[in-house]
């Protein structure tokens, strides 16, 4: 199944805004690596961008993962690039 890199932008005062959607945020997130569908996600250590790895049939599957996480829902992630990764090894 063919893998997705996301690097994302966190929205302004990320911490304070996160708080209501947190939970939830990671409870999916806990669900989606179960299921193989997350590899790995978080943020970069200024919390600006996020990274993340996805596992998804195709880019369509792999924007929708992306979308239906409550921080992009509720303006967390304010923006998102998503790319075809070709794990080398």
């Amino acid at each position: 199944m063919p893998k997705y890199v996301l690097w994302g932008r966190y929205c302004e005062d990320v911490l304070e805004k996160r708080a209501p959607y947190r939970q939830a945020h990671l409870d999916r997130l806990a669900q989606l690596k179960d299921a193989g569908r997350v590899i790995t996600i978080g943020p970069t250590k200024d919390v600006t961008r996020v990274f993340g790895l996805y596992d998804a049939e195709t880019e369509v599957a792999a924007r929708q993962l992306v979308e239906e996480d409550p921080y992009w829902q509720n303006g967390i992630w304010t923006e998102y690039e998503l790319m075809e990764w070709i794990q080398a090894f």
